[in-house]
Formats: C-alpha cells, structure tokens, sequence
C-alpha cells in the first residue's frame, strides 16, 4: 500500500520502433490516491480534492475577487484533482449569505467566474462550483451588512432562530422559483468553463433544512414523509441536470448525520442518500450543521482526524454512486487506506490544503516527508470572521496569493546568519536560501523547535511540535547549515561577518515573584514535556490563558484532578475566535475553573488567592502548572541590533505573538534581503 521505492525502468521488448523505446514507470507509494477517477464524462487526475472553501475579495454585487481567483489556483497548482470554488448563492432575492453570485445581469459575474474556472483548470485541475441556499441563515454572513438586518429569513417552516430572528416559510411559488434559479445558476457555471458543479444540501443549509425533521414541520408534499423531505433536493437536482445536460459531473453535498437531538441520524441519512443517488454522480459525505456543531463540521485538533470518515463508509455501503469523504485529513497513508479499503472513492481536504496547497503533488512525487501538515488551530477561519482576510499558521502565502507563490533567486548571494531555531527562524532560513542565500542557523539548545517544543506533550497538538522538524527538514534540503547547541552572541557574529542577520530569539516564560512560586511543586508549563513525571494527580494550572487552557485539558484527559486559576473573568482571551468555543467546551469536561482570582502564595497544598470581593480561597493541589504567559527576550535582541548591515528581528523576539505572525515575518525577512 505505501511500500516506496525508486522509479522504475522498463525496456519494451516489443517488434518495430516501439522495441528501442524506453518507458519509465513511477512506483507510487499511494497508488489508490493517486489514481485517476471517471466522474460523470470527466477523468479526475487522483482522488485528491480541493473541498469548498469561501474567498475574500467578494463584491458586494457577489463577484469573484481576483485575491480569491489566485486562492483557488494555488490549489490547482498544488495538483489537487477538483478545485470547488465555495459558496454560490443561488437566489439573492431570499438569500444574501455566503456572498458569491452568479448573475449574467450583474457587470462583472460572469467574467470573473470565467477567470476562476479558467485559472483552475489551466493546471490540469477541474473547476467546480458548490451552489447553495442559506435557508433560515439567510442574512448571516452577508458581504453588504448594510442589508444584514433587512433581510427576510426564508425556510422549510415557520419559526423563531434561536437569535431572535423570525423565519418565514417558504411557499410553494418560492420553492419552484428557487428550483429554477438552481438550474439557471448551473447553466452559467457551465458557460463559465466550470466542469462539475456541487450542489449543497448539508452543514443546516436550506436543503438540509427540508431533510431534517428538526427543521422542517410542513404538511404539505414538501414535509412529512421522508420522500416529500427529500422532495426539494430532487427537484434542484433535475433543474440542474436539465441545465448542464447529461454526462456533466453533479455533486452532492450532504451531511451522513446532523449529530444533534432531534435531526436525522446515520441511518436516515442513509435512506436520504438512496433517494439521492438516482439523480448525481458524485455524493459527497460530511458530517453535522454549521450552527450547531461547526466543531463537527470542521473537526478540532481535539478529535481524531478522519473522526467523520465512518459516515461516508456507512453512506457507501447502500449507494452505487462514487462517495466522497472529509474531516481532518491530511496524512497520505490514511487516506489510502480509506480508498483501499472501499471506504470511499474520493477524498476531499480544505484546511490541510492551506497548509501544504503542494500537498498533492508531493505525495505524487513520493515525496511525503515534505508535507506541512494543517495543525486544525482554526487560524484560517478565524482570520476570515474578524478581518474578512484569510491566513494560515503555518504557510504564509495563503491570502498573499496575488503576490506571488514563486521564491526568486536574490540578485545578489549574500550571507544569512539565522539566531534562533524556532518555526519563524526556521522559515526564514528555508525562504532564505531558496533565494541562493548562504544561510546559517544557530540554535542555543540542542533541539529545533523553540516553544514547540513544549508541546510534544500534548497528543491533540503533536502536529504543531512536529511542525519544525518539518521546516528544517525543508531547511536542511535548501542547503541552510544547522548548528545545534550554539548561540548567537556578538563573537560569533563578528566572526561570521554576515551580510544579514535574522533575530529569532522568541520569548521566556513569565515567572512573577509570587512566593512559591519557584517551589519544587512547580512545574512551568514551557518545561512541563520535560518535567511531566512531576505531576501529581491533583493539579493546579495557574493561568487561563492559551497554554494554560490547553495544558489544563490534557490533564483532564490523563484522569488528573485539575483546577485553573486566572485573575481575568475570562479564560483564553488570546485564543481565536473558532478555536476558543471548542476549547471552553473541552475545559468544561476537565477541570474546575475559578476566574477572578488572583495568585497570593504557592503551597504544597495549593494557591492561596483572592477574590473579586477580597475573599482568600485556597484552590488545592500538589502540583502547579505556571502558565501564566511569556516575555520578549529584548536583552538578547539588543544585544544583536547591530552585529549585521541589515537586522530583522521576528516572532517572539519582537513581539509575543502567534506562530503565524513569526512564520510570516520570518519569510518575508528572507525576501526582503
């Protein structure tokens, strides 16, 4: 199944000119992945996907922006086999959520839906088009918020949301005009070179809402009965078949099961997908609804990646139709398998593909060891609620496209010098010489890494320790010179005499001198990975924060006894605003919060602290987590200011910040040499 091996070469021992000839064929170490697939009458290059993913350039008028034109084709390069341009709403009269439109009256839609389709299949990828309706969601992530609050709420039935928001039901004139403009939408997705279209019926969207009999309470041919649920998704389907014609690719996106009380389970998404199949050639198996279960949906470094894989294994099993399956995949060996194993057909990815957009391409190319891997941090998504931008943790290209993918040679080799081995180091040094930069990297302790480090402890967040042993393996490819156990103080800089110098110092955990506080008890939580055996089972975490949440809930998870203790009212302010809700919900399974307190004295029998209202509380425990943040090491920085014609000083050396922020600096200080 993944067996590796070299290329191998095969003389033709045929008669005529073809006996001379020389085939070379390629042992690929995934061959079920990275075989091709007939979809419809369109041949897929593997079975690899680009799964729907929002832009961020959007019109007000819905148009494709050309920042989410180059986000797409990064994917397209990367060598996914389908790029799914996300999400197209089909009727703006009832829905203006989700922001892309497809209107031949609307300057401009058109067109930028023909460079979209155009820059995607350009590298050998198929363009495709998730269509969709919000429902009773109708009015929640509109570009124009000028209409956000205007905006009538359509669904199944009559309701109140649990905002406050009144929802109409859709009459039956309303349906049959939705219906069309699906078939209408799909005809000019056609005409603008799109070559599958996707149609959207889970994660709590408008036809799920008809699937689900939590939503949908019509007594009419459209409610009831699970034919008449299924009844408006059959007729968006036919309106889209006769549209594109036969043969064309029609996709459907469902959830196997809407994981709450009172929706549909696995077993009646099976019976949904059976009255599906008759009309498409793809279905596509994802899991939960958008609103209620987004952890589900888009699943957390807190559960297993391919947590959702079961649904589509299941779904498979009763449909003739290629299945396509999705969650928190990123491991090529896994994948395989699922294809192997008849699990599905396809696999799609969205956030490993921010990550590693090459994802494909090297496990084409047998070159699996070079993947990035996605950390499922939510930066991607959380960047794109607070900013309307999006980022990625760890590729600093994503939502940069336009600028440029390609590291071009520096007019001028010159010599780097790199102090400090952490992920924004790293980067620097990798981007540093793919521009033919001599490049050396100093780092004081003897592993790579940084702050990452500490992390190896904690299993939910093994791929973001792992992250720089990726990038130096990168680095080390690049031809950047590692040398362990040295750090860089003016000697060496002197003696080295570099062109450029990148400090990458990072940040020291803050240690405040609260009595106690350096005790043998104490565990800080930078070192915890190393001091792990330290631990009691009954554990205070001081300080509420990202690593202290994070650290606390991996506690709980061994069966300890934990309590976390932070003076703010608030845990995990720094956290972001995607990844915080599923880490308060993990919080709420394993410890004991107190908030509002303040750190007095470190005990062997606990933190003594005080109260909002001045009340002293003693918080047990025999072991202390000290989580309680990190500090710039300025002391080294200035120390190296002026030890090169041209300093740069990154991530946590000039600011604590985020891996993002030291990422994207650190490869935007090797371009600017």
């Amino acid at each position: 199944m993944a067996g590796g091996g070299p290329a191998i070469f095969l003389c033709a021992g045929t008669s005529g000119n073809a006996r001379n000839r020389k085939e070379i064929l390629m042992k690929r170490n995934y061959p079920h992945l990275c075989s091709p697939i007939t979809i419809g009458n369109v041949t897929f290059r593997n079975r690899m996907f680009s799964a729907p993913m929002g832009g961020t350039d959007i019109t007000n008028d819905g148009c494709i922006g050309p920042k989410s034109t180059a986000f797409y084709e990064l994917r397209a390069k990367g060598g996914a086999a389908a790029v799914t341009v996300s999400e197209c709403m089909v009727h703006p009269a009832t829905d203006g959520s989700h922001a892309y439109h497809l209107d031949e009256s609307i300057l401009n839609s058109l067109a930028s839906a023909t460079y979209t389709a155009d820059a995607i299949r350009r590298h050998g990828a198929i363009p495709s088009l998730e269509l969709s309706h919000s429902g009773m969601y109708s009015g929640t992530y509109m570009t124009d918020k000028s209409r956000q609050k205007g905006l009538a709420q359509w669904g199944p039935s009559a309701c109140t949301r649990p905002d406050g928001v009144p929802v109409g039901e859709l009459t039956k004139e309303m349906i049959a005009d939705i219906v069309r403009s699906y078939g209408h939408v799909a005809g000019l997705a056609k005409r603008a070179g799109f070559e599958m279209i996707m149609i959207h019926g889970g994660h709590g969207w408008l036809i799920n809402q008809f699937f689900s009999p939590y939503f949908n309470h019509r007594g009419d041919e459209y409610g009831g009965s699970l034919k008449n649920r299924c009844r408006f998704a059959v007729e968006v389907l036919q309106s889209v078949r006769a549209a594109v014609g036969p043969g064309f690719p029609i996709e459907f996106r469902m959830s196997g099961s809407e994981l709450f009380e009172g929706g549909y389970d696995l077993a009646e998404g099976c019976r949904i997908a059976q009255q599906i199949e008759p009309y498409i050639n793809l279905l596509h198996v994802s899991a939960g609804t958008y609103q209620r279960g987004f952890g589900d949906t888009h699943p957390s470094m807190f559960k297993e990646h391919g947590c959702n894989v079961y649904l589509a294994a299941e779904i498979k099993k009763h449909v003739s139709v290629p299945v396509a399956t999705i969650g928190g995949l990123n491991d090529p060996a896994q994948m395989e398998e699922i294809i192997v194993s008849g699990k599905a057909d396809v696999v799609y990815m969205a956030r490993a593909l921010l990550a590693d957009p090459q994802l494909p391409n090297k496990v084409m190319a047998n070159r699996e060891g070079e993947i990035v891997r996605c950390l499922r941090c939510f930066t991607c998504m959380a960047e794109r609620a607070a900013t309307a931008t999006r980022r990625c943790t760890v590729n600093p290209l994503i939502g940069r496209e336009l600028e440029g993918d390609t590291v071009y040679p520096a007019p001028e080799k010159k010599k780097v010098l790199v102090a400090g081995g952490g992920p924004g180091g790293l980067y620097a040094a990798y981007t540093a010489a793919r521009r033919g930069h001599q490049v050396i990297l100093c780092e004081k302790d003897g592993e790579l890494g940084g702050i990452l480090k500490s992390e190896q402890a904690l299993p939910f967040k093994r791929e973001m320790y792992e992250l720089a042993g990726t990038y130096a393996a990168l680095a080390r490819k690049a031809g950047v010179e590692i040398r362990l156990n040295t750090a860089v103080t003016p000697e060496l800089a002197e003696a080295e005499a570099p062109d450029a110098l990148i400090i990458a110092v990072g940040s020291a955990p803050l240690v405040p001198p609260i009595p106690g506080l350096d005790g043998d008890n104490v565990v800080i939580v930078n070192n915890y990975y190393k001091e792990k055996d330290k631990i009691t089972d009954d554990v205070v975490v001081f300080g509420g924060g990202l690593a202290g949440c994070e650290c606390a809930i991996h506690l709980g998870q061994e069966g300890k006894r934990v309590h976390l203790v932070d003076m703010r009212d608030a845990l995990a302010p720094d956290a972001n605003v995607r990844h915080r809700p599923l880490l308060l919900k993990e919080i709420e399974r394993y410890a004991t919060v107190h908030t509002g307190c303040k750190g007095l004295e470190v005990r062997s029998d606990g933190i003594v602290c005080e109260t909002k209202n001045g009340e002293r509380i003693l918080v047990p425990g025999t072991s202390v987590i000290c989580a309680l943040g990190q500090r710039s090491r300025t002391a080294g920085v200035d120390a190296l200011r002026d030890c090169a014609p041209f300093v740069r000083v990154i991530g946590d050396a000039a600011k604590v910040s985020t891996i993002t922020n030291a990422v994207y600096w650190g490869y935007h200080a090797a371009l600017d040499i």
